[in-house]
């Protein structure tokens, strides 16, 4: 059985392959590497490639998804060729010799003899913006990998002390990388502490003094023009009710200063289903306050599963939906750009409430995971998202949930069917080969 996603709704077929499509192949039992690149008519090594396989080769859990791309134009290395030359043979960038080349991780490293991909038998489907955020923690491999499939990246996060001043981020090889592959970066400021969590107390200070905010815009720009930034991502969270319009004010009073530049600037909302949402995530966010006083915004569609909740997808569509719903009414769907999770979690069960923790694992670590518990994987089409169980060397229950390439198609064709601006992804900072697979075949980068 495989999935294909075509025109931005993701079916299930049996048994059907068509060219302009990207099909995905859901592992039955007794299906390996050898046998499913025998049914498709691809390598093994683009298979294990695409999807971060190494070492499952002959231990696919059962109900895994695989992406399959089929070459349809292929080019031998010879002697002397670069990445640069063989780009300009085919009329096409590096950077998409890279996407369509995972096994590059986007360097210029190629040898004699070796095979690279120049087309796949796929057509994109979508014009939409693609960025992610990263922690400066992340491997360099992963990071020259990854950025050739974003469009814009925000390095997390710059914070900021009650006097205005920054507290810095490093980030100079991540600016760097960006540079080199000509993504575009997003400063991120945001009320994180060095204990990692959004200080109500810090926005509190700052939103009711307006001479800060004169101070901190000019700390913002100068480090932005100096580093060579190209827009401004803020996140304010856990704001108190009161200051549910001086925050839009500080956002208009940021945009303002930022147009000479000219950087645009991006707000993090939190995701609402109603302009009277109770909670303290929301009730200081007011959904068309923002949207009218920023060029964009993110909608952090995430984190209904979550470290201290019950089991549960972190990205439901259900729960999507309701907050697009409510989003497109309020701010401009060209404003937009939907958040897409890239992690999963892994619950010990029973759940009990204000004890339970459940354990963070990227998609790779949750499929070995599969492998490792003999766990059938299980998919929820009523929340297009990935599950097993799994008991543990100490009989322990275990539920976990993630994404994988048919809950990620899902996501991407939800950005379409609202036609918003884009997607970004929380975060890049764990590997998830899949997904670049699934990102190369359906986004039109050259837009």
């Amino acid at each position: 059985m495989y999935y294909y996603a075509t025109h931005g709704i993701l079916l299930e077929y049996k048994f059907y392959i068509t060219d302009d499509i990207m099909i995905i192949h859901t592992v039955t039992s007794g299906d390996t590497i050898f046998s499913i690149a025998q049914q498709y008519g691809v390598s093994e090594e683009l298979l294990v490639v695409n999807n971060g396989l190494y070492g499952l080769e002959n231990s696919l859990p059962e109900g895994l998804s695989i992406v399959v791309l089929r070459p349809s134009k292929l080019h031998t290395v010879k002697q002397n060729e670069t990445t640069r030359s063989i780009a300009a043979r085919y009329g096409i960038t590096v950077n998409d010799l890279y996407r369509k080349n995972l096994i590059l991780e986007g360097q210029d490293l190629i040898f004699e003899g070796q095979t690279l991909v120049i087309e796949y038998d796929t057509s994109a489907l979508y014009d939409y913006d693609i960025g992610g955020y990263t922690y400066p923690s992340i491997s360099q491999e992963l990071l020259n990998t990854t950025l050739p499939l974003m469009k814009l990246f925000m390095p997390f996060t710059y914070g900021f002390e009650p006097d205005g001043s920054l507290v810095l981020l490093d980030d100079t090889l991540l600016l760097e990388r960006a540079f080199h592959y000509s993504i575009r970066p997003y400063m991120h400021l945001s009320t994180l502490t060095a204990e990692g969590s959004f200080s109500n107390e810090l926005s509190t200070q700052l939103l009711n003094n307006r001479d800060l905010w004169t101070k901190l815009a000019d700390n913002v720009i100068n480090t932005m023009t100096t580093k060579g930034y190209v827009g401004l991502d803020i996140d304010f969270e856990f704001l108190n009710a009161q200051e549910r319009y001086l925050y839009p004010e500080f956002i208009s009073y940021m945009h303002e200063r930022l147009i000479p530049y000219p950087f645009p600037l991006i707000v993090a909302l939190p995701p609402k289903t109603s302009d009277d949402q109770q909670g303290q995530l929301y009730e200081g966010v007011d959904y068309k306050l923002l949207g009218e006083a920023a060029d964009k915004c993110l909608i952090m569609t995430y984190e209904w599963g979550y470290t201290f909740g019950p089991p549960m997808p972190v990205s439901p569509t259900p729960s999507i939906r309701k907050v697009l719903d409510y989003a497109v009414d309020v701010i401009d769907r060209d404003k937009i750009y939907m958040g897409i999770s890239n992690y999963g979690y892994d619950w010990t069960l029973p759940y009990i409430r204000g004890e339970s923790k459940a354990r963070s694992l990227s998609n790779i670590d949750a499929t070995t995971l599969a492998s490792q518990t003999g766990s059938q994987i299980l998919y929820s089409t009523e929340y297009d998202a990935p599950y097993f169980y799994y008991t543990d060397g100490d009989g322990n229950e275990h539920e976990v949930w993630f994404e994988d390439a048919r809950s990620i198609a899902a996501k991407l064709a939800l950005i379409n069917e609202y036609s918003l601006f884009g997607g970004l992804y929380w975060n890049i900072t764990r590997p998830n080969p899949q997904n670049l697979a699934v990102l190369s075949s359906v986004v039109n980068y050259f837009t």
